[in-house]
Order: structure tokens, then sequence, then C-alpha cells
């Protein structure tokens, strides 16, 4: 069983910067590939960033350039930073956790955080 807890969402006008952070519980958090997902309203939730349980990352082209997804195995901790925020980046933000390969698709995560507002004014 894993649990997840995001942190860090909040307020910040287009150019800005935030870091969001997801806690781990769990000793499966190094064998796991961790995933940011995000969903603004009237949309289904999309895949933003992903790192391996090898460190290998990924992410989507909309955000490629402008954030970098880490972890931290020894605080079982990923963090998601955000730099060159556009209003197009406002959404409730999700870390995800799965056993094995990084995928970015939701359903093969079996391990959900509750989310995190991230509002980009203009």
């Amino acid at each position: 069983q894993v649990q997840l807890v995001e942190s860090g969402g909040g307020l910040v006008q287009a150019g800005g910067s935030l870091r969001l952070s997801c806690a781990a519980s769990g000793r499966t958090f190094s064998n796991s590939a961790m995933g940011w997902f995000r969903q603004s309203p009237g949309k289904e939730r999309e895949f933003v960033a992903g790192v391996s349980w090898s460190g290998s990352t990924y992410y989507a082209d909309s955000v490629k350039g402008r954030f970098t997804i880490s972890r931290d195995n020894a605080k079982n901790t990923v963090y998601l930073q955000m730099n060159s925020l556009k209003p197009e980046d406002t959404a409730v933000y999700y870390c995800a956790a799965r056993r094995g390969s990084l995928v970015v698709t939701t359903t093969p995560y079996s391990y959900w955080g509750q989310g995190t507002q991230v509002t980009v004014s203009s």
C-alpha cells in the first residue's frame, strides 16, 4: 500500500514558478514509477511528467523544457519544478504511483494523491 500527499500548489502569475512535492508512504516507493497528472474543469486527466524507478524521465510536449520531475528515494518524495508557467497550466495536479515501468496513461497507476490546485493568472 502506498499513500501519496501532494503539496506546493497555489496562485502564481504567468511566467512564474512553483514546485510541487509528493510525499509517499510505504516501502515500495523506490521500486515504483511516479507520475504527475493534471486535470482542469471539463477536461480529462492528462499526463504531465513521469520518472521511472531508475530515474528516467518523460514529459508531455506541452511542458517539455519548462517542467522538471525528480525523485529523492531517501525522502520518499517526488518533485515537479514548474517554470515559465502559463494560464493553460491551471489545473489540479495529481501525483500517482505504480509498480513497474513508467507509462503515460492514468489507468495503470494504482495509487493517487488527493491533488493540489495550481492557478496561473494572466
